[in-house]
């Protein structure tokens, strides 16, 4: 389980994150959903640990990972999948997919084939440089990376935002799938409706706080 108990972030000295508290169970998506600038990326990047809380916990069965690096939780087994994709462009496709475990001098080549098997597509893509891709290309790269790392805890940030209605649902497809490798998946989106057919739970975060 993944708790976050009383979480506050600031971001230079404004407040965006205020007293967020939850308990996500692996196994299980979560949806957290809400406004642009209501909180939903500084709150995946808190648990990610790119960004360290003011006050308060996170902890992933029993263990305090409030002050670990993001280096620790990608050892640990967290995958992080954000807004803006962030590839590196002058690496192959497949390079950027290993690149959480290559970073931590890992290698896992039975998860590879497995990603493959789940998203066929990124195999075939696997030789190309990301900036010749559409961007729905590119979310999918982007999503086996984080799912490279997250064999526990899945982060993903808009994952279907900016790309086409065929390619949301296909997206929807891979996101089931991947519910039932037993990782705890938090998907951070502004549109409710789609995460109505994915997420079991839904969080609604405004201003900073969160309500189930």
């Amino acid at each position: 389980m993944l708790s976050l108990d009383g979480l506050d972030v600031d971001i230079g000295n404004a407040p965006v994150l205020r007293a967020v508290s939850c308990a996500l169970e692996k196994g299980r998506t979560y949806g957290l959903v809400g406004r642009n600038g209501a909180g939903k990326t500084t709150l995946l990047r808190a648990i990610m640990g790119v960004l360290r809380p003011r006050s308060g916990s996170i902890v992933l069965d029993g263990a305090d990972l409030t002050r670990a690096p993001a280096s620790g939780r990608l050892a640990l087994g967290f995958g992080y999948m954000p807004e803006d994709r962030r590839l590196i462009p002058d690496l192959s496709v497949e390079d950027n997919v290993l690149m959480p475990l290559i970073s931590l001098g890992m290698r896992n080549p039975k998860r590879l084939d497995w990603i493959y098997s789940l998203m066929p597509e990124v195999k075939e893509l696997r030789t190309r440089l990301p900036s010749l891709l559409s961007g729905g290309q590119q979310k999918f790269v982007a999503l086996a990376r984080a799912l490279m790392a997250g064999s526990q805890v899945l982060l993903l940030d808009e994952p279907t935002e900016g790309v086409a209605p065929l390619v949301q649902v296909r997206i929807s497809k891979v996101l089931r799938d991947i519910s039932s490798s037993g990782a705890l998946i938090f998907i951070a989106e502004s549109n409710s409706k789609y995460l109505s057919g994915i997420a079991q739970q839904l969080y609604l975060i405004e201003r900073g706080k969160i309500s189930s």
